[in-house]
């Protein structure tokens, strides 16, 4: 079969006419050489240079059966730009090889969308007003705005047409300037009403005239401002200076304020039977016994201004007793107690009832050390040692402090974290401190027996920082009640709140030497702290002596075994929480009286000793052959009712009048032990 010559074509649109002519789309039968390689794409152009059509080049032969013929690339129109050509691919991106032939060409990149060549023209502008100098605008009030002033009026002018001749926005050289109007005469304005201090200022200097013209009548106000002012109460007058010590040498003069001056605190007399003998007595010199001391040297004796000076240089300023404001013994908490009292568990909302107590308790109250009291009373009625879970051992762990508050039980490292947890809410510094502590479970050592290893644990307690920094070592556990008989006693024991941080330390030993909190900074041994300053076993100390106001530190005989055949005089001695303490401000009443119950030589005869007191201390002295015989116990007594009577307030003389001729009910405050 001939073969027939394909005409080429190097346009789209002669491809198209000459379909059109033949009007025969169905494609030629495809050769059979398949594998022959395709044409070479057509050159690209530049992007910059346009397309033009081209005359149709000569016919060719082409054959068929050998391969069918490919139409070219559509040329773009004489009025579209050919776009830039696209960076040279790597030779990954190539045809697959065809047989028989050599590596297939690159990918060819698709073509990109044609751009539109018409470009929007954007709107032609108006034409530009002329720039010849207008009249100013004339406004109703008369004034001028900003730009009818002559500088930005002439600004507006552009310095090109100033500087043309020809153009038509330039000023003529027969027009007449323009003339400004006169200045604005400020005299001619009207008064500003006055001002509202200038009114109050005539009606004050009115008012001082109307009271001259009439001073028997009060002032009359004609301004509606002013309201008149309440007088105000008068101040409570200050309570009376307290007398100075008599035994006390005369201060130093100093800037500061010092805080009034306190009765002196007069220790007892020394017993008067069996006193023991001085050194001088016992013949320590030069002497035997009873020889005179050698005399003193005249020439090395100082001066009395000399002594004085040492004196006062030496008493350093903070052995001067507390002021009663910052003393925590006789400071009035009503005010945080009575408001620890008014949130019960019942009352506490479900959600964050840790905030909830920090608001209510804390917020009343600005002084840190009121807050931190108001904590610790709050734990003392609503939580409860937790007895069934410390002597079973079947203590709850891992409890939040949310389920420790609405249990309403704990132990005292729940006590510790509840209290931690509210005080830091109300912004407090609270820390847990854990340690030994001599609480349920302790025994005392023995005289002579050696103390325990250290082990410092097995209690928790707190420490918070109250008015002027100061960490102040605090047990709530132990301020809400105790454990006795295998049963909890509910009671409210302040000592735990108000006692200086030395006391505490007595029954309290931290694992961290650093929360011992002393104010001498001092670090007790742990067999100091075991052994106690009776240096044995303590005396019994029953919670009614400190609600009435007596130092369980401060009584002697501190050890409870007492020897009674030594001819000695034993001299029973007490004082009273601070100096500032009233027992029927701060306590129940009006004081007891103290009475310590003996037995006699031999312990045939009962007897009452009434104790001596001076308003700080009290104190018997008694024979140790008359207390009694070995075996026996002695105890000290506060008299609480006579005939069904209360007896506070009773004087010694009245009980001289009524003893053994009445009856009478007593309450225990301490009691030792005969040997």
């Amino acid at each position: 079969m001939a073969e027939v010559e394909e005409p080429q074509f190097s346009t789209l649109a002669q491809r198209i006419a000459a379909l059109n002519r033949q009007k025969n789309f169905t494609a030629p039968p495809p050769s059979g050489n398949i594998g022959k390689r395709a044409p070479p794409p057509p050159p690209v152009r530049a992007a910059t240079q346009l397309a033009v059509v081209q005359p149709p080049p000569q016919p060719q032969h082409v054959s068929f059966e050998k391969s069918p013929s490919i139409p070219p690339r559509p040329v773009r129109a004489a009025t579209e730009r050919i776009p830039p050509p696209l960076p040279r691919r790597d030779t990954n991106n190539q045809e697959p090889p065809t047989p028989g032939s050599g590596p297939g060409r690159a990918l060819a990149p698709p073509p990109l969308p044609t751009r539109n060549s018409q470009q929007q023209i954007s709107p032609s502008l108006p034409s530009r007003r002329p720039s010849s100098q207008l009249p100013p605008p004339v406004f109703p009030s008369g004034r001028r705005n900003s730009n009818s002033s002559d500088i930005s009026y002439l600004s507006t002018i552009s310095t090109l047409s100033l500087g043309q001749s020809s153009s038509h926005t330039s000023l003529g050289q027969d027009q007449p300037l323009r003339r400004l109007p006169p200045t604005l005469d400020q005299a001619n304005l009207p008064p500003l009403p006055p001002t509202r201090r200038e009114l109050e200022a005539k009606a004050k200097e009115a008012a001082a005239q109307e009271a001259l013209r009439s001073p028997s009548l009060p002032p009359r106000s004609t301004s509606t401002s002013t309201v008149p002012r309440i007088a105000d109460p008068p101040r409570p007058s200050l309570p009376p200076r307290l007398p100075s010590r008599p035994a006390k040498p005369p201060p130093t003069p100093q800037v500061e304020e010092q805080s009034p001056a306190l009765p002196a605190r007069r220790l007892p007399p020394q017993p008067s039977a069996s006193q023991p003998k001085s050194a001088l007595q016992n013949g320590f010199g030069r002497g035997g016994p009873g020889a005179a001391p050698p005399p003193i040297p005249l020439s090395s004796r100082p001066s009395i201004a000399q002594i004085q000076a040492v004196s006062t240089r030496s008493i350093p300023r903070a052995a001067s007793p507390p002021a009663p404001d910052r003393c925590l013994a006789c400071r009035d908490f009503s005010g945080p107690d009575t408001e620890a009292a008014q949130y019960p568990l019942q009352a506490l909302p479900r959600r964050d009832p840790v905030g909830y107590l920090a608001h209510m308790l804390c917020d009343p109250f600005p002084s840190s050390t009121d807050k931190a009291r108001a904590i610790f009373t709050w734990c003392h009625h609503n939580i409860e040692y937790d007895v069934h879970g410390f002597l079973n051992k079947c203590i709850k762990t891992g409890q939040s402090v949310d389920e420790m508050i609405f249990s309403g039980k704990a132990v005292c490292e729940g006590y510790a974290k509840i209290y931690e947890a509210v005080a830091l809410r109300a912004g407090l510094q609270c820390i847990v401190v854990g340690g030994h502590g001599k609480g349920y479970g302790f025994t005392p050592l023995a005289a002579g027996q050696r103390p325990p290893p250290r082990d410092p644990s097995g209690h928790a307690w707190n420490a918070v920082r109250i008015d002027g920094g100061e960490w102040k070592v605090i047990d709530a556990c132990w301020g809400a009640g105790a454990i006795g008989d295998r049963v909890y006693h509910k009671r409210f024991a302040p000592e735990m709140f108000y006692l200086s941080n030395e006391l505490i330390g007595l029954k309290h030993f931290p694992s961290d030497s650093r929360h011992f909190f002393r104010s001498d900074g001092r670090v007790p041994t742990w067999e100091e702290y075991i052994v106690g300053p009776s240096k044995g076993e303590p005396a019994s100390w029953f919670s009614d002596g400190t609600a009435e106001g007596l130092s369980e530190y401060t009584f002697e005989p501190k050890a409870k075994k007492i020897p009674v055949g030594t001819g000695e005089t034993v001299r029973f001695l007490f004082s009273k929480i601070c100096e500032h303490w009233d027992p029927e401000k701060h306590g129940r009443g009006k004081a007891m009286l103290l009475v310590l119950s003996i037995h006699g030589p031999g312990g045939s005869k009962d007897d009452l000793i009434t104790m001596e007191t001076d308003g700080y201390w009290l104190w018997a002295d008694v024979d140790a052959r008359d207390l009694g015989a070995p075996g026996q116990s002695i105890t000290l007594f506060g008299i609480d009712t006579v005939n069904g009577e209360s007896a506070r307030g009773m004087t010694k003389e009245q009980w001289a009048t009524k003893k053994g001729r009445c009856g009478y009910s007593m309450v225990a405050v301490a009691g030792w032990e005969l040997v």
